[in-house]
C-alpha cells in the first residue's frame, strides 16, 4: 500500500512538473511581418517559432518584444489580450465572418476558406475570394513570402521569411 502512494505521488509529481516545462518548438525562422487591422498595427522583424499543434510569432522593436501571438488547436493568445477561442478572435481583431482556423493557416502560409480559388504557381499559390459586403480577399503564398489583404475589412498581413 505504501509503495502504491509513494509511485502515485511520483507520478502525479512528474506531471506537475511536465505541465510547467517550456513548450519546444521543432521550427524557428526570423521574419518580417506586418500585422494591420482597424485594432492593431505592428510592423518589424520577429520570429516564428512552430511545432505540429502551436505556433508562437514575436514582433521585435528596439530589442524588445512588441507583441506577441500564440496560436493553438484551440486559442489564440495576443500580448495585451486575454487567451480566447480563435472564433472571439476573429471577431475581436480580424473579423467575424471568417472561418476560426484562418489565423493560424495564414501565419502557416495554408490555403485558406477551404482552398476556394486557389490558383497554384511554380512558387506557391494564390487565391481571390470575395463575399459581397463580407470581405475581398487577395491571399497568396509566393517564394518566401505570405501577403494578406483584405480590402473590406481593411485587414493586412505580410510575413517575409528572412533565412533560407
Amino acid at each position: 500500500m505504501i509503495r502504491y502512494r509513494k509511485f502515485l505521488c511520483l507520478f502525479f509529481g512528474l506531471i506537475l512538473l511536465n505541465s510547467c516545462t517550456t513548450k519546444e518548438y521543432e521550427k524557428q525562422e526570423s521574419v518580417f511581418i506586418s500585422f494591420k487591422t482597424p485594432t492593431f498595427k505592428y510592423a518589424d522583424l520577429g520570429f516564428m517559432y512552430q511545432n505540429n499543434d502551436e505556433m508562437k510569432v514575436e514582433i521585435y522593436g528596439s530589442g524588445k518584444a512588441l507583441m506577441t501571438l500564440e496560436i493553438s488547436s484551440e486559442n489564440v493568445c495576443m500580448s495585451f489580450l486575454k487567451c480566447m477561442s480563435k472564433k472571439h478572435f476573429n471577431e475581436k481583431v480580424l473579423s467575424a465572418t471568417y472561418p476560426d482556423v484562418i489565423i493560424g493557416n495564414i501565419f502557416r502560409g495554408k490555403p485558406i476558406f477551404n482552398a476556394k480559388g486557389l490558383m497554384k504557381k511554380r512558387n506557391g499559390f494564390t487565391q481571390n475570394i470575395v463575399e459581397q459586403n463580407k470581405y475581398n480577399i487577395h491571399y497568396s503564398v509566393l517564394n518566401k513570402e505570405i501577403i494578406f489583404h483584405d480590402r473590406i475589412n481593411n485587414i493586412s498581413i505580410k510575413v517575409k521569411r528572412m533565412g533560407s
